[in-house]
């Protein structure tokens, strides 16, 4: 199991409206295509105007499949043409969870 971590620093003012497309229409979407969405989140201390969401797969193999999959679909590529202007820059990560860890 993989956890990815996807952080996108948006411009400055522009946080609400990021948010509110993602919960309107790129969650719908994502969570359709992906699936296990383990929480999306904005920073309240530290790097602000950041927007994170935490995705759950069982291998790589399976969030490259699914990756793919959401890249090729229109829906989500006119859903990209919005949030695209907001965003400044983004970071992924992978996740591995330690033995210990409650999400194994």
């Amino acid at each position: 199991m993989i956890v990815e971590q996807r952080d996108y620093h948006v411009y400055t003012g522009k946080l609400p409206e990021l948010v509110r497309l993602y919960e309107s229409e790129g969650i719908p979407l994502q969570t359709e295509i992906l699936g296990s969405l383990v929480g999306a989140f904005t920073t309240d201390v530290g790097a602000l105007s950041t927007y994170t969401t935490l995705w759950r797969y069982e291998s790589y193999g399976e969030r490259e499949e699914k990756r793919a999959r959401l890249q090729a679909d229109e829906r989500w590529q006119e859903f990209l043409r919005k949030v695209q202007p907001l965003m400044h820059t983004q970071q992924n990560r992978i996740l591995v969870p330690t033995s210990f860890s409650p999400l194994r």
